[in-house]
């Protein structure tokens, strides 16, 4: 559907810069109207996004005319991928600023942290809504400038200013990648509207894809990588504690969701290259491994968290590698909602896991026990999986991660069957998994239902290169749950207090990086700006 009317879209993000750009006093009355408006612009932005969803899904497709020449310039294009993205990062952005306006009270940047946060928000919901690759990288460049400033909020901190500019290097590295894509898609289809690229790639998917594609969709890919912290350029995430926990939130929640997006965005793209897909699956594999056996010895609530974020963008890659575009999306939707609380309720989190925890008969599940309950978990996903026909050989992105999903109950699965088992116990607990299983795949089927026509359909199992990824990624997994069960048996020993040490310290990866960025670009510690 092409209606002028369609710009009336942009009213939520534009009015979000609007209110974050405002001129006035930051003190005084001035600044209480200034952020009581930040508030009502992100209810308005939440209220537009819902709207337009109902109008996606009775009308289909919505999109602009484009206002430039010759395919370049300005247009929006909203489908169900954008108008699902526009509801959730418009709903996480609301939260977030009536969360900040709490917690930045009395701060003397109150003002200026809401003008970058509001600005930061309205650039990311421009991503979403591009009709044009050109409105695209404006878009993407804007949030990296504007999460820059919140992410030095306190210029006198040592570790935020060396994130930011970690964070500095990989954006600018990922932009060009992304200009070098923008280049080649408009030689190669003459327009840069999103309507022309994808038609255009639909017509080359029953041919071999000249050369051009292959490059840029490995730019692409890139670019989507670096911007979702893999491995080894993901130090920058973990140290950005050091912001105000809102930015956490909105990062965690929103922003490093982006390269996410940028995957499934032109996905009719990335899709024409294996080479590709392979990159992002080895790529996202490695990453989210690392991420999940580091996060384990981690004391900082915080920073666990950021490594969880790693280790989930990671995953997310390696669902987009094997095809599984519908699964990236609904990890996208429950990563967000789940992250965004945990960063806002960090305080509480402690308290939380004290009045849940509940130990087993014999303190820690009998080794044989839990290899038991991991074979058992992965055969209740396989049969559900084959309910719903979601198996290895049809749709083995969308197995991998309901595997993973499902392996999350091992401990409370294994306490089950642990020292005194008896039936109603163990049949409890294997009905837990059952239901938890049938979720997942169900949420599944309604992602493809509401992604059909919008991103590539799932694929099926190419070959053994994907069958050698896939078995990887379920025995590394089931691996780290094992281990996790066994440190605690093993914490007296040297070695493994030695392992402890260096899992703890990342690997010393970050360390290396950081190492190499204060020779060339060292830091200094200065005053805080005034507010």
């Amino acid at each position: 559907m092409v209606s002028a009317s369609l710009w009336l879209i942009a009213l939520g993000p534009v009015s979000l810069a609007l209110v974050g750009q405002l001129p006035g006093p930051d003190s005084g009355r001035a600044a209480m109207v200034r952020l009581a408006a930040a508030r009502v612009a992100a209810a308005a932005t939440v209220l537009i996004a819902l709207a337009t969803a109902w109008k996606v899904i009775a009308f289909g497709t919505l999109r602009t005319g484009l206002i430039g020449w010759d395919g370049v310039g300005l247009s929006l294009y909203v489908d169900p991928l954008s108008a699902t993205m526009f509801c959730l990062v418009s709903l996480i952005g609301a939260i977030v600023i009536r969360f900040s306006g709490h917690y930045m009270a009395g701060d003397p940047g109150e003002v200026r942290f809401n003008r970058w946060l509001c600005s930061t928000l309205a650039a990311v919901l421009f991503v979403i809504l591009a009709g044009n690759l050109a409105l695209f990288a404006i878009a993407w460049l804007l949030t990296s400038m504007a999460l820059h400033r919140l992410l030095v909020f306190y210029p006198n901190r040592q570790a935020a200013i060396l994130a930011a500019r970690k964070k500095f290097i990989t954006s600018r590295l990922g932009e060009l990648c992304l200009v070098g894509a923008l280049v080649l898609l408009l030689q190669t289809f003459g327009s840069l509207e999103y309507a022309d690229i994808f038609s255009g790639a639909g017509q080359l998917r029953a041919a071999v894809a000249p050369l051009p594609i292959h490059a840029a969709a490995l730019l692409l890919a890139i670019a989507a990588m670096l911007a979702s912290a893999q491995f080894p350029l993901h130090g920058w995430l973990i140290e950005v504690m050091e912001t105000p926990t809102p930015v956490s939130a909105l990062l965690h929640a929103g922003i490093i969701n982006a390269g996410g997006f940028l995957v499934l965005r032109f996905a009719d793209i990335i899709s024409l290259s294996t080479p590709t897909l392979y990159t992002l699956a080895f790529a996202g594999g490695f990453t989210a491994l690392f991420g999940s056996i580091v996060m384990l010895p981690q004391t900082s609530v915080k920073v666990s968290l950021a490594y969880s974020t790693v280790a989930q963008m990671g995953f997310m890659m390696l669902e987009c590698g094997l095809g599984a575009f519908s699964a990236a999306l609904l990890h996208i939707l429950a990563h967000s909602l789940y992250k965004a609380h945990a960063f806002l309720s960090s305080g509480s989190v402690i308290d939380l896991a004290r009045a849940s925890w509940t130990p087993s008969p014999g303190g820690q599940p009998h080794p044989a026990r839990m290899a038991i309950a991991i074979i058992g978990v992965l055969l209740v996903t396989a049969v559900v999986g084959a309910a719903f026909g979601t198996t290895i050989t049809q749709k083995p992105g969308a197995f991998t991660l309901g595997a993973v999903v499902v392996l999350g109950l091992i401990h409370l699965i294994a306490n089950g069957i642990d020292e005194r088992p008896n039936a109603y116990v163990v049949g409890r607990t294997v009905l837990l998994a059952a239901v938890v299983a049938v979720t997942y795949f169900t949420l599944q089927f309604a992602a493809e239902l509401l992604l059909a026509g919008t991103v590539p359909a799932t694929q099926r199992l190419r070959g053994p290169v994907d069958l050698a990824i896939l078995l990887y990624t379920l025995v590394s997994f089931s691996a780290v749950t094992f281990f996790q069960s066994v440190i605690p048996r093993q914490a007296k020993r040297p070695r493994w207090q030695a392992l402890y040490a260096h899992m703890s310290n990342g690997l010393y990866v970050n360390t290396l990086a950081n190492r190499w960025l204060l020779k060339f670009w060292p830091t200094q510690s200065r005053p805080a700006s005034p507010p």
